[in-house]
C-alpha cells in the first residue's frame, strides 16, 4: 500500500533548496499540503521557497511559502500560523533548516558560534515549541529533527555544527517522553548530501553519489501514519539507511555504595569501563539510573 499524505498539513523548514526541496516535493507529491519556509533567495532575489511552492502548484499540488527565520520565537510563530493560516491544521514539522560556518576551534569567532547555534539548536526550539502546542491539541503529529554525523563522530572545523547538532538529539530525547501521550512521533536524521550548504566540502566522485533525494525516501517514511517509532536517529546516505543510538555498555561496579572510591580502583578496572561489548542503547536516563543507583542486570 503506498504511503500518502491526503489532508495531512506539512511544514519543511530550509527548503527552498537542496534536501529540504526534495523532502517538500514529495510530500506534496503524495498528497499533502506544504508550508515551504525558507528564507533564502537565488542570484535574481527571487525567493527560493515561493520558487519551490511554485513548483508544486505547477505539479498539481497545494503549497504556501514562508520567508521567516527559525531563530526566534516570532519567526517560529509565524511559521506555523503559515500553516493554520492557509490549510487550517498542521501534522507533520521537519526542522531542516541550517547553516555552516566552518572555522577550527581556535580561530572560530564568537559570531561564528552564535549563528550556528540560532539556527539548528535554537531553530529547532523555536519552531518546534509553537508546533507541539497544536499537535498536542489534535493528538497527533510526526516531528523529524536533523542532526548531522559532524555532531555524533565529529568533523575538523565544526565545532559550531556539531555541537548544535548533538544538541538537537537531546532536544529529541526529552521531547520523545513529553510528547509519547498525544500520538506525536519524534525523530531525528543524520543525513549526508551534497546542497549548496555543503559546497566545496566533497571531491566530485563523492558529489555525484550523494544526492539530497537519495535521503528523502526514509523521511517521508517518518512523517507518515504508518511510523510508529518515536525518539529514534537515522543515519542516511547515498541510499545507506541505518539506525544510530547512543548505547552504554555494562561497566562495572567498583565498591559498595557506602567506602570511598579511590582513581587507582577506576585505573585497575578502566579496561572494563571503557568496554562497549555487549553495549545497549536505553530509552531515558531513567534506564540508566534510578535514585542515584546503576540499574544492574542489563
Amino acid at each position: 500500500m503506498n504511503i500518502g499524505f491526503e489532508n495531512r498539513v506539512a511544514i519543511v523548514t530550509g527548503a527552498g533548496e537542496g534536501i529540504g526541496r526534495d523532502y517538500a516535493l514529495d510530500l506534496a507529491k503524495r498528497g499533502a499540503k506544504v508550508v515551504v519556509n525558507d528564507i533564502g533567495r537565488d542570484p535574481d532575489g527571487k525567493s527560493t521557497a515561493e520558487k519551490v511552492v511554485e513548483e508544486i502548484i505547477s505539479s498539481g499540488g497545494r503549497a504556501a511559502a514562508n520567508l521567516d527565520s527559525v531563530a526566534t520565537m516570532a519567526g517560529g510563530r509565524k511559521i506555523i500560523e503559515t500553516a493554520l493560516d492557509h490549510f487550517g491544521k498542521l501534522d507533520i514539522l521537519i526542522n531542516n533548516a541550517g547553516i555552516l560556518r566552518d572555522r577550527t576551534f581556535m580561530k572560530m569567532t564568537e559570531k561564528e558560534w552564535d549563528d550556528v547555534i540560532a539556527v539548528h539548536l535554537k531553530g529547532a526550539f523555536c519552531v518546534t515549541q509553537p508546533a507541539v502546542t497544536v499537535m498536542k491539541d489534535n493528538q497527533y503529529g510526526r516531528i523529524v529533527f536533523t542532526a548531522s554525523s559532524s555532531g555524533m563522530y565529529g568533523a575538523f572545523g565544526q565545532s559550531n555544527y556539531g555541537a548544535a547538532k548533538m544538541g538537537v538529539i537531546g532536544l529529541m530525547n526529552s521531547l520523545k517522553l513529553e510528547t509519547a501521550k498525544y500520538n506525536i512521533k519524534v525523530n531525528t536524521v543524520a543525513p549526508n548530501a551534497s546542497t549548496a550548504m555543503t559546497q566545496g566540502v566533497f571531491p566530485e566522485d563523492v558529489i555525484r553519489r550523494i544526492k539530497p533525494e537519495f535521503n528523502t525516501p526514509l523521511v517521508t517514511f517518518l512523517c507518515s501514519a504508518e511510523n510508529m517509532e518515536s525518539g529514534m536517529i537515522f543515519t542516511m546516505s547515498a541510499g545507506w539507511f541505518a539506525r544510530s543510538a547512543m548505547v552504554s555498555g555494562k561497566g562495572v561496579c567498583i565498591g559498595d555504595t557506602q567506602r570511598k572510591i579511590t582513581a587507582e580502583e577506576v585505573k585497575d578496572q578502566f579496561d572494563r569501563i571503557k568496554s562497549l561489548d555487549n553495549a545497549l542503547p536505553y530509552d531515558s536516563a531513567g534506564e540508566i539510573y534510578s535514585l542515584g543507583r546503576p540499574l544492574t542486570g542489563r
